[in-house]
């Protein structure tokens, strides 16, 4: 059986070169591996802001490494060395427009210049890459959602309907803890008991 297989990769011209350490991956990957409950594996990168490079190490990702999930993370923003969406949008097969609507929707609850993002998420073959904040704390609210003071989900984040999207895409079967995130699939898409 084919294991899931995730990429994650941190965007970011100084980390890339040293000036400061990465936020991005160490961040993706203790969220990941505390919300999925699932076996999987995960091919790191961190690289600079070239777009030409990003598409590269998305394709490289995608059609040697046989990714189901690819999250980015950095990039996003209005200023002319943010590339990721440009980049991620040149390789899609399709875009997958609501998950950057969520994004910002998530993010608005928190700061005015959510508007200013650029965030997509796009499907090349048969893998869903996804565009996410720079910022550690920032990954986590879009990732989770927005909760009220009693800890309840209010606006739901980007992850609760990634498990139901791979598992259209013919990926392996991914489950999550729900105290951290509660992956939503319809009546018809439940596992069998």
């Amino acid at each position: 059986m084919t294991s899931l297989r995730i990429g994650i990769v941190s965007i970011s011209d100084r980390a890339s070169q040293g000036v400061y350490p990465d936020k991005g991956l160490p961040a993706l990957t203790d969220w990941l591996t505390q919300a999925i409950i699932t076996p999987f594996t995960l091919e790191k990168r961190l690289i600079a802001d070239e777009q030409s490079l990003i598409e590269q190490t998305l394709c490289e990702l995608v059609d040697q490494h046989a990714c189901h999930l690819v999250l980015t993370t950095g990039g996003t923003g209005p200023a002319l060395r943010d590339v990721t969406p440009d980049a991620t949008l040149a390789i899609a097969d399709r875009i997958m427009p609501g998950f950057g609507e969520q994004m910002r929707q998530i993010s608005l609850h928190y700061v005015p210049t959510a508007i200013l993002s650029r965030q997509t998420g796009v499907i090349r073959g048969q893998s869903l890459i996804l565009n996410l904040p720079g910022q550690p704390k920032s990954i986590k609210e879009t990732l989770e959602g927005v909760r009220d003071e009693q800890g309840n989900i209010i606006v739901t984040g980007i992850f609760a309907s990634v498990a139901y999207c791979l598992q259209l895409l013919n990926s392996p079967w991914l489950d999550t803890d729900k105290a951290i995130v509660d992956s939503f699939r319809p009546k018809s898409a439940q596992r069998p008991a």
